[in-house]
Formats: C-alpha cells, structure tokens, sequence
C-alpha cells in the first residue's frame, strides 16, 4: 500500500501539468508570408487547435529566409513550455545542410505534429514541344545543361523537386532561381526555361485555367485531384517529392505538455475543415504522431545532406 501511494504521488505533478496546459493562448508561429500554401492551412488549422485545447490560438506571421525566421523565433525565443508553435515545411529539413542557421532544428525543435505532404507538378508552356516527361528527359540527356527548371528561389521546394530529379534519372538539368512562384511563370510561359516544378496547391489553378501544361505529378502515385496526370515515378522510378508541412515546438517542453499539445493536433488534423483543406491541396498522409513525424523529420534532414555530399546541392556562403 505504502508503494502504491508513493507512486501516486510520484505522478501528480505530470497529471498535474496535463490537466493545466495551456494555462494561457497559444500561439501559432507561421514563417511564411500571408498568402501562401501554409498561410492558408495555418488560418483552418488555428480555430481547431483552440478548440481542441480550450485556449484561442493567434497565428504569429514571421517571414523571411526560406522560413528560417520564425523557426529560429520559436527555437530560441520562445519559452520551452509548449505555448508557442511553429508550423513550417519541408524547408527546415533541407536548411540544416544549406544554410547558416544559429540554431539547430534536431536539437532545438521538438516536432509534434505531421499535418500532410502536398506534392509538385512539373508544368510546361502550353506551346512547349515536350508532351510528357520523358521527352524532356531525354532531351536534357541530348545536350547536358540545357533543360532548364525555373524554382522560387535557391532551397526552396521548386528548387529541390528539379535537385532530386536529376539526380533519380541521372540527368544534368540547369536550375534558373526567381524571387517567388509567381515571378517564374511569366518565363515559363513564353519558353524562356523548360519547366517548373511548383507546388500543387499554386499550380493547380495555373493548369485548370490552361496557362501552363502539366506532365507530371511527384507524388509516388497519381492524385484523385488530377488523375490524368501521371506520376513522375511512372517514368523514373523511386522518384517522388512531396512539401510536407507540420507542428513543432522548442524543445525541452514538459512531457505532459507535449502529449496534451499532440493529442489536440490530432484531432485537430481529423476535423472536417483542415481535412477538407488538405484534400483541395491534394495532400497525402504522412506519418502524423510525435514519435512517428519525428524519424520522419530526421530522414529528411538525412536525405539533403546527402544531396551535399554529392555535390548536387551547396550550402549557402
């Protein structure tokens, strides 16, 4: 009995702190500017975690650096108690090898949260002599630099979608970087560069209204969304891109805190409303609890430093 009661008592402070978060609002740091793809789920995502929680949840925009500026908020400003909340993307994986970070996001960020991974299509002029994906392969294995891809920039997902290519078919493909999606089409369109790998949730609209052709999707299968696009692993096996997004924390939060904070996002992710959200960006299902999204983090982070190694990618001076 006397063992049992000490045991008790043991667990009260953790009980404790379940039955306490959030003591106060939360906040929901998004490190992208208004608008954008992350923007829009944080804005669905947000009233579902208040009311998940009990507490509001404010969404905090903190732009700049490919996201690393509200990363770098959340990992070393804000208090390691669970209350501030960074939904980011894929960019913080692929940051750890390619930029000059004060921080570190393995170390510093606890994830909580997989939400979901929105793929790329690859997108042509509609004038474009290539009709499918191996044409431009095969084009790009004619003359070695010459198939062009626009991105939003140096790190960005358009950027590492056209990496990752080249690399799974072997390919030399010449990357062009713009400031932002938006700047890239007007090139594309009138053929001043071959392609553009653009995330779904953006170049989706540009398709549908017939502006650019789609010839590949760079999920690992085809979309419900857009099933006459096929996958670009149907032609180069293996390959597949996919922006995931998700909710971190800084690390060293108490337990209790964290498994409260996970359980909400959960729910939160099973909504009816950012369910539906993430059906209109075509976003497949990653592995979305803690433990799970955190070895899945980590692969990731693993998976561009060895696009360094190789030479296919440089980190920033």
């Amino acid at each position: 009995m006397r063992r049992l009661l000490l045991a008790a008592l043991l667990l009260l402070p953790v009980a404790s702190q379940a039955q306490t978060f959030p003591e106060r609002p939360l906040t929901l740091v998004v490190p992208f500017a208004p608008g954008g793809t992350i923007d829009v789920l944080a804005r669905v995502l947000a009233p579902e975690l208040s009311a998940a929680l009990g507490q509001p949840v404010a969404i905090d925009t903190r732009p700049g650096a490919g996201g690393n500026v509200g990363a770098a908020y959340v990992a070393q400003q804000s208090r390691p108690d669970g209350h501030t909340i960074l939904f980011t993307g894929a960019g913080l994986a692929s940051s750890v090898s390619l930029s000059q970070l004060g921080f570190d996001p393995v170390r510093d960020l606890t994830p909580v949260l997989g939400m979901g991974a929105i793929p790329s299509l690859l997108v042509v002029s509609p004038q474009s002599p290539h009709r499918d994906v191996a044409s431009i392969l095969t084009a790009a294995r004619a003359a070695p630099g010459r198939v062009s891809y626009g991105s939003s920039g140096p790190g960005t997902g358009s950027h590492l979608a056209g990496v990752l290519l080249g690399a799974a078919a072997g390919v030399e493909l010449l990357h062009v970087p713009y400031r932002g999606s938006g700047a890239v089409y007007p090139d594309l369109i009138a053929q001043r560069i071959t392609m553009l790998l653009d995330v779904m949730a953006s170049s989706i609209g540009q398709v549908q209204q017939g502006t650019v052709r789609a010839l590949g999707i760079t999920s690992h299968n085809r979309s419900d969304v857009l099933p006459d696009v096929p996958a670009i692993a149907e032609t180069v096996p293996g390959y597949a891109f996919e922006t995931w997004v998700g909710l971190f924390i800084r690390a060293g939060a108490p337990e209790a805190s964290q498994r409260r904070l996970e359980a909400a996002a959960l729910a939160a992710l099973q909504s009816a409303p950012v369910r539906e959200r993430l059906r209109l960006s075509a976003a497949q299902p990653i592995p979305a609890e803690s433990a799970a999204f955190t070895a899945y983090f980590r692969a990731d982070v693993e998976r561009w430093a060895e696009m360094v190694r190789q030479g296919r990618l440089q980190p920033s001076e």
